[in-house]
């Protein structure tokens, strides 16, 4: 048995290296008839061997029994929503209140990912909860489905207490392959990624969902207890190397035209990118003036 258990860990250990390999990096060191051999050798171990089966798991990806519905439950802190700025304008007198209110400023620009906000809790290290944002206050547990999205760390490097926050959305190549599908099938079809990626994080059955290859950036940690971070970029680092996906096209700057550059230069090469996006979030760098000033700003 010794020598079956060093097989799992085995198994456990390539199969997540190759999954961070394809949908973190992209770049995926091995074909996918290699990784699928892997997998349902693990799932023939678990059935013969339930003892064997973890709750981080690599074979959690595939889905579970499906629900009857979904528990409503209150976010520790509400996750708000973002205030609008609209034009150079709108954000020239934001950046003027911002200085006249804490005086000197760093920014940190980041894409709005265009998808569905959801909330992910960390106990030890292993994850044990998700959810949707709701209405900010009381969202919905959709834990088993976002167990199927392979950027999301069912277990992270450090066994952390930590509550994080990311955009789930549903990459525009995976959104073409499902249209071509339902097409195929006669069924209607969805009418943007973002519509794709609410539709498949609702389904009550988590194999459903693990079919439909969603992703996920985190953009903020809720608790900062066991985080040293004393700004977002810091932030953004320490998830980076806790396992998490981050979205890299962000950009630390030191005034308000380097945030209207850094608008100007996403607005143009927004299609280029393999998601879509509803705009730019600029935020407080600081950690303390964000706390002061209370509030985000999200440029559309």
């Amino acid at each position: 048995m010794a020598d079956l258990s060093s097989r799992v860990n085995e198994l456990h250990d390539l199969l997540n290296q190759y999954s961070y390999e394809y949908y973190v990096e992209d770049n995926p060191s091995v074909p996918d008839s290699e990784y699928d051999k892997l997998l349902h050798e693990l799932i023939k171990i678990e059935e013969e061997h339930p003892e064997y089966k973890t709750v981080d798991s690599p074979t959690v990806r595939v889905g579970g029994e499906a629900q009857a519905s979904f528990n409503k439950v209150n976010h520790d802190t509400p996750m708000l929503s973002l205030g609008n700025a609209f034009n150079e304008d709108d954000l020239r007198k934001f950046d003027q209140r911002i200085r006249e209110q804490i005086g000197n400023v760093e920014y940190m620009c980041e894409l709005k990912i265009d998808g569905l906000a959801v909330s992910l809790k960390y106990v030890d290290g292993y994850f044990v909860q998700g959810l949707t944002r709701g209405d900010g206050t009381t969202g919905e547990d959709i834990t088993e489905n976002l167990k199927t999205i392979h950027a999301i760390p069912l277990k992270m490097k450090e066994p952390l207490n930590v509550e994080v926050r990311g955009e789930a959305y549903m990459p525009r190549r995976s959104f073409l392959r499902l249209n071509e599908e339902k097409e195929k099938n006669d069924e209607q079809l969805f009418a943007n990624p973002r519509n794709a990626a609410a539709g498949s994080l609702r389904q009550l059955d988590s194999k459903l969902t693990a079919k439909r290859k969603l992703s996920v950036f985190i953009y903020s940690v809720n608790d900062f207890t066991d985080f040293n971070a004393r700004s977002q970029s810091e932030a953004l680092d320490e998830l980076d190397k806790l396992g998490f996906t981050t979205n890299k096209n962000r950009a630390r700057v030191n005034n308000i035209d380097g945030v209207l550059e850094y608008i100007e230069k996403w607005t143009s090469q927004r299609e280029s990118l393999p998601y879509d996006i509803d705009g730019i979030v600029i935020k407080v760098n600081d950690l303390d003036q964000q706390d002061e000033m209370g509030f985000t700003q999200k440029i559309s």
